[in-house]
């Protein structure tokens, strides 16, 4: 257990030492000054027009508060490549790996400490982004989310079921392969929730069943409607509601069990893949 905390230890020293951490925080601030920024001024127009305080400005308060969510969520998976990608792969390739796979050091007590480092890294950040946004709708318009603890921990989840895929994939694969299937796996996602929610919204069963399969594949965009659905359900639940946001059914909670056996089985993959390749 000690070596695993000291690598993950080290995971942390070294990805603050790395620009694109920095870049990241810098980045990720620059997102919430310009969502701020943009907020203010719309919803100042509410205030001179007198709209402020009714209910009518309530779907394009919640609206605004869930894109700028969504947008996290995106961010934190990109993050979560791009942090991790090369953590295996890139060592293996240029052979640092040799210098630290080394008795009594088990190959196991690395990826494991890797992924943890990673993890807390990408936690925090997750809450850094996903919190300001949080704070800055609540703070400038009134707008209250429900079950925030629920919904910001599944966006957590999504960012940790990246981070795992891009580990797993760093003991097969090259550093530039295993990005072009993290981000291939995401827009597969991606494409997959639109396909099953158009296909809700005409009934069209063949184009739902391809929505839930690519959830099997890659849950991520379940977990966003998910966390949209814990966010405001009586707004996304209302099928009168028009926007990228409306959720035509709700995910089921199996899914965030799944999501977390995802997971296990894909840090499972990269123990044992790891453990068995040559160095």
């Amino acid at each position: 257990m000690n070596s695993i905390l000291t690598i993950a230890s080290l995971t942390i020293q070294e990805g603050r030492r790395r620009s694109i951490v920095r870049l990241a925080i810098i980045m990720g601030a620059l997102f919430l000054i310009v969502y701020g920024a943009g907020l203010h001024y719309i919803f100042l127009q509410f205030e001179e027009s007198g709209m402020a305080n009714r209910a009518e400005i309530d779907i394009p308060k919640t609206f605004l508060t869930l894109t700028g969510l969504y947008v996290t969520n995106f961010l934190v998976v990109i993050m979560s490549v791009l942090i991790s990608v090369a953590s295996i792969s890139q060592e293996i390739d240029t052979h640092v790996i040799d210098t630290i796979v080394t008795k009594p050091l088990r190959r196991t007590d690395v990826v494991l400490g890797k992924w943890l480092g990673f993890a807390i890294m990408i936690v925090l950040y997750t809450l850094f982004l996903a919190g300001g946004i949080v704070f800055i709708s609540r703070w400038r318009t009134g707008v209250q989310l429900n079950n925030l603890p629920v919904g910001l921990g599944l966006i957590c989840l999504n960012s940790l079921i990246v981070m795992t895929l891009t580990i797993a994939g760093g003991t097969r694969l090259s550093t530039l392969a295993n990005g072009v299937v993290a981000f291939m796996m995401y827009g597969l996602a991606f494409i997959g929730g639109w396909v099953e929610t158009i296909g809700a919204a005409f009934r069209n069963e063949t184009a739902v069943n391809l929505g839930i399969f690519s959830s099997l594949l890659m849950p991520i965009e379940a977990l966003w409607k998910k966390a949209a659905l814990e966010f405001q359900p009586r707004i996304l639940g209302n099928p009168q509601f028009a926007g990228p946001f409306s959720v035509a059914a709700e995910p089921s909670d199996l899914m965030i069990w799944y999501a977390i056996l995802y997971i296990v089985v894909l840090l499972g993959f990269a123990l044992f893949s790891f453990k068995q390749r040559d160095l």
